[in-house]
């Protein structure tokens, strides 16, 4: 179908929105993670760190999508361990996650005893901390995207629909990456929240490519609950601190 045909097309509009939508939902696990990792750097780098780790994001996943009959060969089992076939997108998902069970865990471990860690490896010194954290946003990055592709993939034929999808999902990305950023650098509780989730997106990635299928909905549902019971901690504890404050 050519442009025109999709343009006039009602079931590629819905296509689109409910695409855009499943991107941007995807995209919070990239987020969350950029915001936490680009936060340690020093304050005058953590800006640029964003915008070239959301931006290879963004190249990434367009070059993917030039390569989609390949992405699709991704899902084929290359050898199977009792039984079990792993394919290339299974070892991907399963390197990303144990990457960020590993990540996540190193940085609780760091938060609830800052003294026995020492000085972080990321922030050592301004060129390798920079260096260092877009390489492993762009390690995470590339899990994200595979995963994004074949989503996407899954949910419409059409490539120009996929490339308007990313772009503005990426797009949001782009936007959003300092707010959330700085709104988890000034409420340290939200760090700790940020971290379990990271943890938790870890492990759906390595049962997703364990061959075990985890609903996406529950995992953001449990996410979305944790952070309203956080939201209405914060709000506890400022009220407390006003009335405190008061006498």
């Amino acid at each position: 179908m050519d442009i025109v045909g999709l343009v006039q097309d009602p079931s590629a509009w819905v296509a689109l929105v409910t695409l855009v939508v499943m991107e941007v939902v995807l995209g919070i696990d990239n987020l969350i993670f950029i915001s936490i990792l680009t936060n340690k750097l020093p304050p005058e780098h953590r800006e640029k760190a964003r915008r070239i780790g959301i931006g290879l994001a963004l190249v990434m996943r367009l070059a993917l999508l030039g390569t989609v009959a390949w992405i699709v060969q991704l899902t084929e089992p290359v050898f199977e361990i009792f039984g079990q076939g792993f394919s290339w997108k299974d070892m991907i998902l399963i390197s990303g996650g144990l990457f960020l069970v590993w990540k996540a865990t190193k940085e609780i471990h760091h938060n609830v005893d800052p003294a026995e860690q020492g000085e972080d490896f990321i922030a050592k010194s301004t060129t390798t901390g920079f260096a260092s954290a877009i390489g492993q946003i762009l390690l995470l990055d590339l899990v994200f995207s595979i995963d994004s592709i074949i989503t996407a993939v899954g949910m419409t034929p059409h490539l120009p629909i996929m490339f308007i999808a990313v772009i503005a999902a990426v797009t949001v990305m782009l936007v959003a990456a300092t707010p959330l950023a700085n709104f988890i650098e000034k409420n340290p509780t939200i760090v700790m929240l940020a971290l379990a989730f990271l943890l938790m997106i870890g492990t759906t990635l390595i049962a997703e490519g364990m061959g075990f299928h985890v609903p996406k909905g529950y995992v953001y549902a449990a996410m979305a609950f944790s952070a309203v019971v956080e939201a209405l901690n914060m709000l506890a504890r400022n009220r407390r601190k006003k009335l405190s404050g008061g006498h």
